[in-house]
């Protein structure tokens, strides 16, 4: 059970705007994910490094070659309607995520079927095996989350309504007042794992009275509510104003620890760069990411220069390949691409405007491959219009876009064959059956170095650098964590 505060606390959190719905199963809304995550649980949940831990599930056993996976399921679990949660629920609940939810059909797709085995065991017979289902069920953005068996029955399709917002969390639904906040409150009757808590895995305790979601979508008013201590905590501050920031005493600063990351496509269906994985090469040679990164993000403690496609931390870290990243030199890129055939051919660099640090990237490396004696002609449109050409592979040869935290590489854009770009090589193919074929965590881990050195010698896509977002919050607040994972959260915290 939770422990209950003498005290009635409200933490008062500034949020970029108003969600447009707290159902999570069926939308992927970043601030609808961070606020549900306090509601709602999943089956299993990501530790501090990303792996995947039990939650409202005991433990699991696989059978059939990973085919089939056998989900043993905590008793005692109680929603916030006072029922006890069954299989029942959870079988509703993820056939209801399989066929409408936002990435439902990545792991339900190949569903046979998913059934109550018991009280409290829940069945789930794949057609092929899927080595990243244990972290799609432990993924609550647009992910599985378990509600009663009649309220995601009688929902089906459509969003669940807010009186319906029943989940197993620390905090349930109180009220939403459009364009005011949205509410939780204390769940006296939680059932807390008895695990250290460590990242979103294990204890969950609710120390505050209630949380309130108030939409703020002006950061200087945020900040200047937190100074003032009208806010508690507010999210996404412009990096522009860290540097005055980090030294004010009234505000402490939380940087994630969920980065995204830059991203430049190159072009494997047309064009001067289809197949010619030596002038790719090249181009990698030329680029100096730590220039890029530092014109188009500025603060340094905003940024990392890292290939790895996954953090430092993360189980899916690998050094593999990263020898060529961030190189910067302009002599050997030079060499490189005569050898590789290049004739001064243009290439075609399509980026967008709405994005200013895709801008300022796009224009630093055009400078540093021109320096290598590598032509490359800028298109510069809208975000809308880049959506539309880069599907188009007459129009482009490189572009550049950024990509989110994801837990698991099978969600990386460029692991799509029909992703814009267009990689499919037989060599991916090779790895990406042993990656996706395994549920064994060191045999898929293995796989994904491969598949990472692999992209580093056919360069499908440049890897920029991690950019780290930051929030702030009163340093009155109990219980706080250096960084987070993906979404703040606040179980364990009071003021």
């Amino acid at each position: 059970m939770s422990s209950t505060s003498l005290s009635a606390e409200t933490l008062r959190y500034a949020t970029i705007g108003e969600p447009p719905s707290l159902d999570v199963q069926m939308g992927t809304a970043t601030i609808a994910a961070m606020i549900g995550q306090h509601m709602f649980e999943t089956l299993y949940a990501f530790d501090s490094k990303y792996d995947p831990q039990p939650m409202l599930a005991a433990g699991e056993t696989l059978q059939d070659d990973g085919r089939t996976i056998v989900i043993s399921l905590r008793e005692g679990v109680t929603f916030h309607n006072g029922k006890e949660m069954t299989a029942e629920d959870v079988v509703a609940s993820l056939k209801r995520w399989g066929e409408f939810g936002s990435r439902g059909k990545l792991l339900m797709a190949n569903a046979v079927s998913v059934e109550a085995t018991g009280d409290y065991e829940v069945t789930l017979k794949l057609s092929e095996p899927n080595g990243a289902w244990k972290s799609m069920l432990a993924f609550p953005n647009g992910g599985p989350v378990i509600y009663p068996a009649e309220i995601v029955t009688a929902a089906a399709g459509e969003p669940i309504k807010p009186e319906d917002y029943v989940g197993t969390g620390p905090f349930k639904f109180k009220e939403w007042r459009a364009n005011r906040y949205v509410e939780l409150e204390r769940y006296d009757e939680y059932d807390s794992l008895d695990t250290p808590s460590d990242g979103y895995a294990g204890a969950r305790s609710a120390e505050l009275d209630s949380i309130q979601f108030i939409p703020v979508p002006d950061v200087g008013t945020r900040v200047s509510g937190v100074q003032a201590g009208d806010y508690d905590y507010a999210e996404f501050i412009s990096g522009d104003l860290y540097g005055v920031l980090k030294d004010d005493p009234s505000v402490a600063i939380h940087i994630s620890g969920a980065p995204i990351f830059g991203l430049m496509f190159m072009n494997s269906s047309n064009g001067p760069l289809k197949d010619n994985f030596a002038l790719r090469r090249a181009i990698l040679a030329a680029l100096n990411m730590e220039e890029a990164l530092r014109v188009s993000v500025g603060e340094e403690e905003l940024w990392d220069a890292n290939g790895s496609f996954f953090p430092k931390g993360n189980i899916w870290y690998s050094e593999a390949g990263t020898e060529s990243y961030n190189q910067g030199d302009v002599e050997k890129a030079k060499t490189m691409a005569a050898e590789a055939g290049y004739d001064g051919t243009p290439i075609k660099l399509l980026v967008s405007t709405n994005y200013k640090e895709h801008y300022d990237q796009a224009t630093v490396f055009t400078r540093q491959l021109a320096d290598a004696g590598i032509n490359v002609q800028m298109v510069v449109v809208d975000w809308a219009t880049l959506l539309k050409l880069r599907g188009q592979p007459d129009q482009w040869d490189m572009f550049v876009t950024h990509h989110g935290n994801i837990p698991d590489p099978i969600l990386l854009t460029v692991m799509n064959d029909t992703y814009p770009g267009w990689w499919a090589t037989p060599e991916k193919a090779e790895l990406n059956a042993t990656f996706t074929g395994s549920a064994d965590p060191e045999v898929r881990r293995e796989a994904w170095s491969k598949l990472q050195a692999l992209i580093y010698e056919q360069v499908p896509t440049v890897k920029v650098g991690d950019v780290y977002s930051y929030d702030i919050a009163s340093p009155d607040l109990k219980g706080m964590w250096d960084q987070s994972l993906i979404w703040p959260h606040f179980w364990g915290v009071s003021k």
